[in-house]
């Protein structure tokens, strides 16, 4: 497959790497600011997209400079929190970390003085099996795990957006965020597949029961919750659904010419930020030095008439005849 191709198959991944995000999903944290203005007045953020927050909140473009973990001019202070190493990002405090810790709340509250953050995001996922019930069901754990560590660092009034995957359950985990957020709306924004069931819970004003009192060791989902124990009456919600980005713009479903708009020819860039600790990159470097022993190929005898392949065909007979046989022996010697 050559360079070019996903910059075809993906217009979103080209455009990143094109203005210098490091990841597509910088577009869909874009738009939904678009629809939401969750950016507006804010100057404490955790990250659970820094890259993007860093543009956003300092106002010009970080993109350049290489000195992480710098208090810049004015008063915005962004913490990045993930359980594997990040490449450093300008003006991004970054702390390696378990979300589900109370440890690293602790450490997130002390780089903001003592102050609660007003704006709290994760993009986190875990890695898909293809299995839908499987993947809902982990990625439903994953924000509950997310929202835990907001509750203890999230100001009254605050904002949290993180990802979700739209199942048949996803409403116990609405009822759920209802409780504690003013409002809570689903957004799926433009540069989203079309045919992925992601999509982001945007939940604003929080304003958490009075009697609440933020637990490390609260459970999550319950296991008790299933087809026959649905939630009723006023414990269910009817969440507002909203796409985000000009419906006009690229379908990130589409494909497209590589001369989008007709002017200037078309130019192939590198990601912005490859992987630092990749788990296949070993595997690259046993290549590269020729360690690596490639599998064995099939050998395909080539079938030339009708007559050839009968005689292929009853040669597979035997052979499997004499396994069977050979098998049948053993068995009844042991």
């Amino acid at each position: 497959m050559g360079k070019t191709s996903k910059d075809k198959r993906d217009i979103y991944y080209r455009l990143a790497k094109e203005e210098g995000w490091r990841a597509r999903s910088a577009f869909k944290l874009l738009q939904i600011n678009e629809e939401f203005n969750i950016f507006e007045n804010v100057t404490r953020v955790v990250d659970l997209w820094s890259q993007v927050l860093s543009r956003k909140l300092y106002g010009k473009d970080m993109s350049k400079s290489v000195d992480s973990n710098q208090k810049l001019s004015n008063d915005t202070i962004i913490v990045a929190v993930d359980l594997q190493p990040m490449a450093p990002l300008p003006g991004v405090i970054q702390i390696q970390g378990d979300i589900t810790k109370l440890s690293t709340a602790k450490q997130i509250i002390e780089h903001f003085s003592g102050s609660p953050a007003q704006l709290v995001v994760c993009d986190g996922a875990p890695d898909v099996t293809g299995l839908h019930d499987i993947d809902e069901f982990v990625q439903s754990q994953l924000l509950l795990a997310a929202f835990n560590i907001t509750s203890h660092i999230l100001m009254k009034g605050g904002t949290f957006v993180a990802k979700i995957f739209r199942g048949k359950d996803i409403t116990l985990i609405y009822s759920q965020l209802k409780i504690f957020f003013k409002f809570v709306t689903v957004a799926k924004p433009r540069s989203s597949r079309n045919s992925s069931i992601e999509a982001f819970v945007v939940c604003q004003n929080y304003q958490p029961p009075n009697d609440y009192v933020p637990n490390m060791n609260n459970p999550l989902l319950g296991e008790s919750y299933n087809d026959q124990n649905q939630l009723i009456g006023s414990n269910r919600f009817i969440v507002p659904f909203m796409a985000c980005g000009d419906l006009n713009g690229f379908d990130s479903d589409a494909t497209y010419s590589l001369n989008i708009d007709g002017q200037k020819s078309y130019e192939y860039h590198k990601p912005t930020q490859e992987p630092i600790d990749p788990p296949y990159k070993k595997s690259v470097e046993l290549r590269r030095q020729q360690k690596l022993q490639k599998p064995e190929s099939s050998q395909c005898q080539e079938v030339k008439s009708s007559d050839d392949s009968q005689a292929l065909a009853k040669n597979l007979i035997n052979e499997f005849f004499v396994l069977s046989v050979n098998s049948s022996k053993n068995e009844s010697e042991n």
